[in-house]
């Protein structure tokens, strides 16, 4: 006998919509407290623009309101055990009808048009979003979502990069992007960084990076070095708060790799501001026994 386990789609549902109705709403402490450690020092402009940040952050939760008007696209992480199997509704269907209530019930701002060209016509849900699946061992499911607003999203860029570029060719490349992106952006950012695969694996790995608490560190050394260097280098641009200067240009760097082809190094760097809306939820699944092919 296999072992399997059932989850419900009613139990994903349930873990998912407050989460997602609280994520646009409040931030992560691990995005409250540094920008509370950089308020501290910030001078001049910056500091008003980051005391304003501050006040803002306070009355969405005082008041149960949005962190900002855009309240992004919706970006879905789902690892899927491979003993799982979900009864009732399919996951994804599940998924779309969180984010849809979610979105509904919260008065968030829906921004998603139907198609990216032809007409644009909002589809007045915020769906779909865009989801991306993982198969992994075990017997539980694990998602993982953004909300991913569109004036940092905007700034993201892909280089494909020379495989000859060295550790000191990627912070340039870095900062060049983010030197470019200015004020627009809203910083003090998050940058998520994509290495390897290819141009579209990159940038799946640069959203993945922002899952990443800001105050965790790289468990490759190599790449936590690198990490800080371009946190570093890239607040030396003094691009500062809102664009007017100052040191806190960038909040965190978070890296995610992969290997790649001997002919290309591809990167990508997404783009986020200081509202780093992500939640994460584990749904624990019921064991059962499913007959195996061959008994």
């Amino acid at each position: 006998m296999n072992m399997k386990t059932t989850i419900n789609s009613k139990k994903i549902y349930d873990a998912l919509y407050p989460e997602i109705l609280r994520m646009n709403v409040h931030l992560q402490p691990d995005v409250t407290e540094v920008l509370s450690e950089v308020s501290r020092t910030a001078k001049d402009l910056g500091a008003k623009v980051l005391g304003a940040i501050g006040e803002n952050i306070k009355l969405a939760g005082e008041k149960n309101i949005p962190l900002c008007q855009d309240t992004g696209m919706v970006l879905c992480f789902v690892e899927i055990g491979n003993d799982v199997i979900v009864a009732g509704e399919s996951l994804e269907t599940t998924i779309h009808n969180a984010v849809g209530d979610a979105y509904r019930d919260g008065y968030f701002r829906k921004s998603v048009v139907a198609d990216p060209l032809k007409d644009r016509t909002n589809t007045g849900t915020n769906l779909p979003p865009v989801i991306y699946y993982d198969f992994v061992e075990g017997g539980d499911i694990k998602i993982s979502i953004l909300a991913k607003g569109f004036g940092s999203e905007n700034c993201s860029r892909i280089e494909m990069l020379k495989p000859t570029t060295d550790r000191a060719g990627v912070i340039q490349a870095v900062k060049k992007i983010v030197k470019t992106a200015g004020g627009s952006p809203c910083p003090p950012v998050i940058l998520g960084i994509g290495l390897g695969g290819t141009m579209d694996y990159a940038a799946k790995l640069s959203k993945k990076a922002f899952l990443r608490d800001l105050d965790d560190e790289n468990p490759d050394e190599y790449y936590a070095l690198l990490e800080e260097d371009i946190l570093k280098e890239v607040n030396e641009l003094a691009i500062g708060p809102g664009g007017l200067g100052g040191a806190a240009t960038c909040l965190g760097v978070k890296i995610e790799k992969y290997p790649t082809h001997i002919a290309g190094l591809p990167l990508a760097v997404s783009v986020n501001c200081w509202a780093d809306r992500k939640i994460s939820v584990v749904i624990e699944g019921m064991k059962t026994e499913k007959a195996g092919l061959n008994e």
